[in-house]
């Protein structure tokens, strides 16, 4: 990924480097919120009152264009610009009142969109969302003391929170697996995996804890990364197929495609989110399914092998194209 220090490095296209525009990057990256260009104006006038207002404004198109800024539509006007450096995308609820915004991630908005950009073979390149309407603040009068937008520490406690979920529908589906499964060697994986989560469980919730010793008022900040059901969901439906009986090659694909589905989605968002907690939360998740997505496939081609020698010579179980 490019630094900080290599994009301010660039040049403009046809300009050259400017220690102007690097002092007017680093102001704004050093701002919260979304600021608008006369906002920014302000900021870099207070400390040096030789940089002009074109400069400021050339530097921003140029942020843009870059990928170090986003510029936004709040409906005031005139345009405002966030940090999209580093950050996650994320969409905004405005309010019309105040004018105050409020960002949040969806993976099902994101899946709605990629899946009409699809339909209609369209090349999507940035998606918008923005909803209007009224803060609680100002539609009930009471201050809810809390932060705009969104931070690191916020990230990371959503990010945990889909983690452990996820972690806790693993944990009773490879519980109810084990206790379902008659063959001894698959039903002892099905038992070390449910232990493995039950492990894991305790990692992240110990880690969350740590995470609000470090925000007092982390918990009761609203939710950034809305993701229903995520990979739990998985899990949780793959423990309900197994109540409805099956043996135990079929628990194993069950188990599988669980993993498969849980992997791509951890992967898939860990991928798109620029460098934070959230970020390696997400990947350490990943990888930690990755590896359970292949032991399982490894014991239901051994399994099938197994059976295969315990039937008549010359019939051998195939894996099927869901355990490859």
């Amino acid at each position: 990924m490019t630094s900080l220090s290599d994009l301010t490095r660039l040049k403009p296209a046809g300009g050259k480097r400017s220690s102007k525009r690097e002092h007017i990057v680093n102001v704004f990256l050093s701002q919260e919120g979304h600021l608008s260009a006369d906002d920014l104006v302000d900021r870099i006038r207070n400390e040096d009152s030789r940089i002009s207002r074109a400069t400021v404004y050339r530097t921003l198109q140029w942020m843009v264009e870059a990928g170090i800024a986003r510029k936004v539509d709040f409906g005031e006007g005139r345009f405002r610009f966030e940090h999209s450096y580093r950050q996650p995308r994320h969409f905004h609820l405005i309010c019309k009142t105040c004018h105050r915004s409020f960002e949040f991630l969806s993976s099902d908005i994101e899946a709605l969109v990629e899946e009409v950009a699809s339909a209609r073979s369209f090349a999507a390149t940035q998606s918008v969302v923005q909803i209007y309407g009224t803060c609680e603040e100002c539609r009930t009068g009471r201050s809810t003391n809390l932060a705009d937008g969104h931070t690191d520490l916020l990230f990371a406690r959503d990010a945990l929170r889909i983690a452990i979920a996820t972690e806790r529908s693993g944990l009773e589906f490879y519980s109810r697996a084990a206790r379902l499964t008659r063959d001894a060697r698959g039903k002892k994986v099905f038992e070390d995996l449910a232990e493995e989560e039950k492990e894991h469980l305790g990692t992240l919730e110990a880690r969350y804890n740590e995470l609000l010793q470090r925000d007092p008022q982390l918990e009761s900040r609203p939710t950034f990364l809305f993701f229903k059901g995520a990979a739990n969901g998985l899990f949780a439906e793959g423990a309900d197929r197994l109540a409805r009986g099956v043996n135990d090659q079929q628990a194993l694909l069950i188990g599988i495609r669980c993993e498969r589905g849980s992997h791509r989605f951890f992967k898939k968002y860990g991928d798109r989110f620029e460098d934070s907690e959230g970020k390696q939360i997400f990947l350490e998740f990943a990888d930690e399914e990755r590896q359970h997505l292949e032991l399982l496939i490894r014991e239901y081609r051994a399994l099938v092998k197994r059976q295969g020698r315990a039937r008549r010579p010359g019939r051998t179980g195939s894996p099927t194209r869901a355990a490859r």
